[in-house]
């Protein structure tokens, strides 16, 4: 089979790797073409399960919607744009760090199956550094659901960088419920008018975050509902819909610590959906939505077009005060006769987390439903396996360490080593971490380390999360989707296993653990590599509660994806960078996306008359313009049968000794 490869020379989302797709699926090549912006290879199809392929700038832009100077956008976009897949897709994502501070991304919820080095948090990257782009090469293998993206260093989640990551089934596998006529995605966040930056000192010096500005609705503030609470002139976030229409309504809580509840006025959430598995389909007015948490409903535009309706996400489990903080959006009929007003709709007990465990317990594996795969979600039968490691892990407040303020798991504050802990383990450096992470709270002073809990391949874990601190925590593991088996009031004991659900119990990656309770979850160890399991609400994970899950299958170390070949070096292995692939971050890691191309077509070829049979384009392309350096170019382009000559291309940067060439060619 032959391949191809492309050069993509455009500043546009759609970047084509050069060189990188060797040796996967064959592109079918369509034409190269030019433009006053650019020079392309245009992709006509992708044979085999796929390609996504995208470029995304984060940098600081002015919101007018926020309160904010200035936000963290992508391509200019706050919330950023969705990435929407399909299973089995392979993504590759070109990252510019327009930052003035190093820059990771993950990838919430996607499991990277056997590709810890895509994962994007400190033990398994070195960050991006400002100025620097960097690309992401990852599969959606045996996924679906819904997802988002935020940069994971630094609390810059509380300035933005967030997007969607919507997985679509296969064609070939059924849904479990009818085509909707729409897919809305809406993002949940508590905000503070506060940078990152001054909010991460704060939560260093051990100052509450306090109650948010706002509690922003796909970037947008609060619909003026009531006049004392809300000034005007805010600019809100509109949602149309059409009568009788029936939208799939995927909503993420991106926020820093808040639990929220979303609730649309009027309307049913038939809840379908939650972090890749499909769920016994119910009918709920409201939805607690803790931080990290995603959910997909099916709303049905049925009421009386009379007037707009609210769309509602208000903080939960915490005093009236908080009121004025309350996130409102408009849900618009095309003929709808009016504005939204009176009273939102009422959310009773808003301080009381009794209502709250219910309805998380409520939410249950819809087992007779195939998801990624054809055979039923349900053949998985999780009950019956045997439980073959257990670590209960305790979580507390806030606490003074050397002087420091840092949060805990099991006494265990984490310190991010300056060396990546895959990078540790595939040098084999000594030092950088331990395997010795307690499997149950020690009765000794807490202390900061890097200490990493040592998982048996293919084994079945159990975890229990118990929470001693005052608020709401939520606990992601990345790698993973785990069943939530079992949560409830007070302290865990080995009795409290007989309540356990055995049968339906959701699978998800991300679950709440309401204070003075305990959430048990089962996970399958069957994804080798350096797993990340962390708070998701930023004040906790800053400050130390991460630790990192190893699972080494030792039988074959082919099962894991090596080392990627544009990794970034850092800590102990900084000798090992090589930096020109890095020096101009306009030409990036097998990427080039160049602004102001400067291109010729040839009419006349010294020494030969007549028509010249083929396309010639010479020309430069300034890929720095402070210091004048440009890429020379001289592009062939054959006439005479493009499906089968090749496209040969040659490329000249600095002395006339420095050049490239290569060829585009299928057949």
């Amino acid at each position: 089979m032959s391949r191809v490869f492309g050069l993509q020379l455009e500043s546009c989302r759609t970047l084509v790797p050069l060189g990188s797709i060797f040796a996967k699926d064959t592109l079918t090549l369509k034409s190269v073409f030019f433009s006053s912006r650019a020079i392309c290879v245009k992709i006509l199809s992708l044979k085999s399960e796929g390609y996504a392929l995208g470029w995304y700038a984060l940098g600081w832009f002015h919101s007018a919607t926020t309160g904010h100077d200035v936000v963290i956008g992508i391509n200019k976009q706050f919330p950023g744009p969705v990435l929407n897949v399909t299973t089995n897709w392979n993504v590759v994502v070109n990252v510019k760090n327009d930052l003035d501070e190093p820059l990771l991304l993950t990838w919430n919820g996607v499991q990277h199956r056997k590709d810890t080095w895509q994962d994007g948090v400190s033990g398994t990257n070195c960050p991006i550094p400002a100025g620097w782009n960097w690309t992401y090469e990852f599969q959606v293998k045996d996924q679906i659901g819904s997802f988002f993206y935020f940069p994971s260093l630094n609390f810059q989640r509380a300035s933005g960088g967030y997007g969607g990551i919507i997985i679509n089934n296969r064609p070939v596998i059924p849904v479990p419920f009818g085509l909707p006529d729409g897919d809305v995605t809406i993002f949940l966040s508590d905000w503070y008018t506060k940078s990152h930056k001054d909010l991460r000192k704060d939560v260093e010096n051990g100052i509450d975050l306090g109650i948010p500005d706002g509690i922003l609705i796909n970037g947008y503030g609060p619909y003026r509902y009531d006049d004392t609470l809300v000034p005007n002139g805010i600019t809100y976030q509109i949602i149309n819909v059409e009568p009788g229409k029936t939208y799939r309504i995927r909503v993420h809580n991106v926020g820093i610590s808040t639990s929220l509840n979303f609730r649309i006025q009027n309307h049913n959430l038939l809840l379908v959906e939650t972090e890749g598995s499909y769920t016994v389909q119910q009918n709920y007015t409201n939805m607690d939505i803790h931080v990290g948490q995603s959910y997909s409903f099916l709303v049905t535009m049925d009421q009386n077009a009379s007037t707009d309706y609210y769309i509602v996400a208000s903080p939960r489990f915490v005093n009236s005060s908080w009121t004025k903080a309350t996130g409102v959006s408009i849900l618009h009929y095309s003929n709808s006769q009016g504005p939204a007003s009176g009273p939102l709709p009422s959310l009773s007990d808003q301080d009381d987390p009794s209502f709250s465990i219910n309805q998380a317990r409520s939410i249950r594996w819809n087992v007779s439903a195939g998801a990624a795969r054809p055979n039923p979600q349900g053949s998985f039968r999780y009950g019956d396996i045997t439980v073959t490691d257990v670590y209960v892990i305790l979580n507390r407040p806030p606490e003074l360490i050397n002087g420091k303020w840092r949060t805990t798991l099991n006494g265990i504050s984490y310190l991010p080593p300056s060396t990546p802990l895959i990078l540790a383990q595939q040098f084999k450096i000594l030092g950088v971490y331990k395997l010795d992470f307690p499997n149950r709270f020690m009765n000794r002073p807490s202390k900061v380390d890097v200490s990493l809990i040592n998982g048996t391949y293919k084994g079945f874990m159990e975890i229990i999360f118990q929470n001693n601190d005052t608020t709401v925590q939520t606990y992601h593991l990345d790698g993973y989707a785990f069943f939530v088996v079992g949560m409830d009031f007070g302290v865990w004991t080995e009795n409290s296993r007989s309540t356990y659900n055995k049968w339906d119990g959701v699978a998800r990656c991300t679950t709440q653990v309401f204070p003075g309770a305990w959430t048990a979850i089962l996970v399958s160890l069957d994804n080798a590599g350096m797993w990340n399991l962390r708070a998701e609400n930023l004040n906790s994970w800053y400050l130390g509660q991460e630790v990192y899950l190893q699972v080494v299958n030792p039988e074959n170390d082919s099962n894991e994806n090596s080392l990627p070949d544009n990794a970034i070096y850092c800590g102990l292995l900084s000798s090992l960078q090589r930096t020109f692939e890095h020096l101009n971050p306009e030409l990036g890691h097998h990427y080039i996306p160049i602004p102001s191309p400067r291109e010729s077509l040839i009419t006349k070829l010294p020494g030969f008359s007549g028509t010249i049979p083929s396309k010639h384009y010479a020309g430069y392309v300034t890929v720095d313009e402070n210091h004048g350096r440009n890429l020379y170019y001289y592009f062939v382009e054959s006439q005479a049968n493009p499906s089968k000559d090749p496209v040969v291309l040659w490329l000249n940067g600095g002395p006339a000794c420095s050049s490239f060439d290569g060829f585009i060619y299928e057949h």
